[in-house]
């Protein structure tokens, strides 16, 4: 990420990257398998009891009742599981994270005990209040979907007759976005590449004049909020049309350190839908561009949106959400999964 930053101060005249061949689907039989086979493993371990909390028809409400703050949740959290059961639900994250994206998660986590600890809130502030849902019948070939979900973090995915793999909503956030007190976590920051690499986008863009601050005071929070189905927002900032060959570049970049959270095979088919999308992409900040000003910016596509608000606590509050308009909780694949069988 680095080379990037230092690479954004280069001066370059606007480039458009040439329009991209048509993408050959990606295989993923190999990841849909594994994924079957993890959720399969922990569902046997369940007993009865742990079994109808943790299970749902693929059909239900609940699939699509996604949520990152504090509140009642269904499914089963890791602090009614046992060593081996728990171990488990790593096996099924491990199918779907990368190892950057599982550390991303652990310290998501983790922060929870740090603020437990601090306000002295550990019934609210609960590491082990996780939890784990499985739609419909996890197998190889099959269309089911699976949850992992707390404050702060919710992971869910949709698998297509074995074939397709919708990763979106994906939501991370970091409070604090960095621990600055002394502590034995001190300068934990989760969420530190993304920060630093869209400030240097902002940053350079607004140097070169282009009008990439669309407002001086950010929003209180991603607009898309805990939507079910994400609208499109206003267009804003800058087009991807209008920038410099290096910063295009740097924005792709920007776009993969969200995208790789996920193993290499599921980031790799969604930044290649991405890059195919270039042409329409915009990005736009809103609030300060200093560090440690409250900021809000998105990258927002044809379907394709993220969304980043950092306003809270002085601007050291980080949410952060990846939605894909058509296809969240695989809808669009669905979609064409029935059109195609019927």
């Amino acid at each position: 990420m680095k080379k990037f930053i230092l690479a954004l101060t280069l001066a370059a005249s606007p480039v458009f990257a040439k329009e991209a061949p048509p993408i050959p689907a990606a295989d993923l039989t190999g990841v849909t398998t594994e994924m079957a086979n993890a959720a399969n493993a922990f569902l046997s371990a369940l007993d009865e009891a742990q079994a109808k909390k943790a299970r749902f028809a693929f059909d239900a409400y609940q699939r699509e009742n996604w949520g990152f703050v504090p509140r009642e949740r269904k499914g089963l959290p890791l602090e009614a599981l046992d060593e081996k059961q728990t171990a488990l639900v790593r096996a099924l994250l491990k199918t779907a994270l990368s190892d950057p994206g599982l550390g991303k998660v652990d310290a998501i986590m983790a922060l929870e005990a740090f603020l437990g600890e601090i306000e002295k809130r550990p019934d609210f502030r609960n590491p082990k209040a996780y939890f784990t849902s499985i739609f419909g019948e996890p197998k190889a070939g099959g269309t089911w979907g699976w949850r992992f979900e707390g404050h702060h973090l919710s992971l869910n995915y949709t698998v297509i007759a074995g074939k397709a793999v919708s990763v979106t909503p994906s939501f991370f956030a970091s409070n604090p976005g960095e621990i600055m007190i002394e502590h034995k976590m001190k300068g934990t920051r989760p969420l530190a590449a993304e920060e630093d690499l869209a400030r240097a986008i902002a940053t350079t863009l607004k140097e070169s004049g282009k009008e990439v601050v669309f407002s001086e005071k950010p929003p209180g929070e991603i607009l898309t909020a805990e939507d079910r189905k994400a609208k499109q927002l206003d267009p804003v900032g800058v087009k991807a049309s209008e920038m410099t060959a290096t910063q295009q570049t740097a924005l792709m970049e920007l776009i993969a350190e969200f995208a790789n959270r996920h193993r290499k095979e599921l980031a790799g088919a969604d930044i290649a839908k991405i890059k195919a999308d270039l042409a329409n992409l915009r990005f736009g900040w809103a609030g300060g561009l200093k560090r440690g000003e409250p900021y809000y910016y998105r990258i927002q596509g044809t379907t394709f949106l993220v969304e980043v608000a950092n306003v809270q606590n002085n601007g050291n509050h980080v949410h952060a959400v990846w939605r894909d308009q058509a296809n969240d909780f695989g809808r669009d694949l669905l979609g064409e999964h029935v059109g195609h069988d019927h």
